[in-house]
């Protein structure tokens, strides 16, 4: 009987330890969305991307070492009109074929009230910015949600086009619903 103590203390830490340990999901665009919203004075459009792929980890469900690493497609862009996502394609805006993917890779998670502030870079049009979001994140066991909503002004990353006929800023959403 002197075993069992220690024993059963010994396998408490383990499972202690494993739930402490990295959690890891992969992003793709079946369980991550993100869509924009550009305005103009005469109305607005909304598109987003279909196609993405990347990860998110935390340690221990603690939401404030999430790490997020993600690629955009952007020849998966897609808008409410197909006159205008072939223009968003275009030199004009995305350059699409000179700049096929874009990179979101978290530098810091922190606690913001009830929200979290993400941080990181925002690669664009082939600029690289640091951009900061908040996001409402729940970190537990095999699921990971987030939702955030925010704006970029897309001249930051040489997305000009059209100014004073288009607003500077776009209105971003992104939705993760991830299970492992």
């Amino acid at each position: 009987m002197k075993w069992v103590l220690p024993t059963l203390l010994g396998l408490g830490l383990l499972a202690t330890m494993s739930e402490a340990g990295e959690v890891k999901f992969n992003l793709s665009g079946d369980n991550t969305k993100v869509t924009f919203v550009g305005t103009k004075p005469q109305g607005k459009h909304v598109g987003g991307f279909k196609t993405l792929t990347g990860t998110a980890s935390y340690n221990g469900n603690d939401p404030t070492t999430l790490q997020f690493n993600v690629e955009i497609d952007m020849t998966s862009t897609y808008t409410d009109t197909e006159k205008l996502t072939n223009h968003l394609k275009s030199p004009d805006f995305f350059d699409v074929k000179n700049n096929p993917k874009s990179k979101f890779v978290s530098t810091k998670v922190e606690k913001s009230g009830d929200e979290y502030k993400v941080s990181g870079k925002l690669t664009l049009n082939g600029k690289t910015k640091d951009v900061s979001f908040p996001a409402k994140v729940e970190a537990g066991g095999d699921k990971l949600t987030l939702t955030s909503n925010f704006k970029i002004n897309r001249h930051d990353w040489s997305v000009s086009y059209g100014k004073g006929m288009i607003h500077d800023d776009v209105s971003l959403s992104v939705n993760v619903t991830a299970k492992k």
